[in-house]
């Protein structure tokens, strides 16, 4: 079983480097056909370009190649690379997301159960310092859910959400548009 936190640890310097901000580090696929996906955004933008993940791309592909055959190598064999923006129906992975995303709708699954269930589906109401999550449930009715109890989070995808996340540059899309239609 891969180490995910050491390959995180190995990967977030090559993301910081480039200016980035680490969103997840992933693994999924069968032991025969692993996919590592990096996600990463620029913090300003909370987006990446193409440019951008072909550069984070070339790094944790150099990284990854420099512990090759040592201890330190997370894979026995070959593995598929996938680097992308986290995109707008965004994951949630680390508690300032929940922060920066308060007042959207998520979807949440635990763990385990908390008063008898294991997802939720609200409105990001807030933030305590102790990492706990409350989501408006709608009626009234909240959910108080520890940081640690979640595993998997990410934005649902609704009109306020489109309206909040603006593309890096619209620049050409028109003449491309105009061009399409002729």
């Amino acid at each position: 079983m891969t180490d995910l936190p050491a390959l995180t640890a190995l990967i977030e310097p090559e993301a910081t480097a480039l200016g980035f901000a680490l969103v997840r580090v992933k693994l999924f696929g069968g032991a025969d056909e692993p996919t590592l996906q990096v996600m990463a955004e620029r913090p300003d933008t909370r987006q990446l370009t193409i440019d951008d993940c072909a550069a984070l791309s070339r790094r944790v592909s150099e990284a990854l190649d420099a512990v090759e055959g040592t201890a330190a190598d997370p894979f026995d064999g070959e593995y598929r690379l996938e680097v992308s923006s986290p995109g707008i129906d965004r994951p949630l992975t680390r508690l300032a997301d929940f922060r920066d995303w308060q007042g959207h709708e998520a979807r949440i699954t635990l763990t385990g159960k908390l008063d008898g269930r294991r997802q939720f589906k609200g409105m990001l109401a807030g933030v305590d310092p102790e990492g706990v999550i409350a989501l408006d449930l709608g009626k009234d009715e909240h959910a108080y859910i520890p940081f640690d109890a979640i595993a998997d989070a990410k934005l649902a995808l609704t009109d306020r959400l489109i309206a909040a996340t603006q593309p890096l540059s619209a620049d050409g899309a028109e003449e491309e548009l105009e061009e399409d239609l002729n």
